[in-house]
């Protein structure tokens, strides 16, 4: 098994943690592909629903860019998967789903299972800091998903709060602003390694957790060594071990 090694870093500062939600914390590919499984057998609805996943997932940075260019106004995260979600069922030929079954899918991403170890480093990493969300989804979204997962959040911190995007700087230091916290206050955690270089330009310390099956058999999720981040971990019980909680 692969093994990381205590940062040498000084993160005496560190009082606050900030995690990325879909990829680092919830397994958003299983959940999704689960949800559009069960409703497309309800539907009489056949697709390759890991290609749905993927081809969705896939469209996440593209709709965040339409509101940066201005071709959308702001519009939250719900809003973006829905317009992204038409795009998807028209190049996989899976059109039979009706508007409510699109919209139904679309809350899938409220109801996606936690990684095994993310409840319980989370619990352990509370002890010592202030654990809290920082996500692209909104907050009625990440609302439901900390409840359906079981996820012993402090607080909840959504783009929404900032009407920008991550990696807008504004979300990061607008995190540690919300936190009452200086930006190297606060360490970023992310299993994705451009989502840590921007909290770091911002003033934010990195911990990357590595999360090898996030996008399935096909791989393609970014994998230790990281030697950008402060911390390095292969999960949140190895990131609590490392951080002394």
């Amino acid at each position: 098994m692969r093994t990381t090694e205590p940062s040498n870093a000084d993160l005496s500062q560190i009082r606050a943690l900030t995690f990325d939600l879909f990829g680092t914390t919830v397994d958003w590919r299983s959940g999704v592909v689960d949800e559009a499984r069960r409703l497309g057998a309800l539907r009489g609805v056949k697709a390759d629903w890991e290609r749905l996943a993927d081809a969705w997932r896939a469209l996440y940075v593209p709709y965040m860019d339409k509101v940066r260019r201005g071709e959308l106004e702001w519009t939250n995260f719900d809003r973006l998967h829905r317009l992204s979600l038409d795009q998807v069922l028209r190049e996989i030929d899976a059109e039979g789903f009706d508007m409510s079954a699109r919209d139904e899918l679309t809350r899938a991403w409220g109801r996606l299972p936690a990684w095994p170890d993310a409840p319980t480093g989370l619990m352990r990493l509370a002890r010592r800091f202030t654990v809290a969300t920082l996500s692209n989804g909104n907050r009625s979204q990440q609302t439901a998903l900390v409840r359906f997962a079981g996820l012993p959040f402090q607080s909840i911190l959504s783009a929404e709060d900032f009407r920008h995007y991550k990696p807008d700087p504004e979300v990061y230091l607008g995190a540690a602003s919300a936190l009452d916290l200086k930006p190297d206050e606060v360490m970023m955690v992310a299993a994705h390694k451009p989502d840590l270089r921007a909290a770091q330009r911002a003033g934010l310390r990195a911990a990357f957790v590595e999360r090898p099956r996030e996008k399935g058999r096909a791989g393609g999720a970014d994998l230790l060594p990281d030697p950008l981040s402060d911390v390095q971990a292969r999960d949140f019980i190895d990131l609590a071990d490392q951080l002394h909680c």
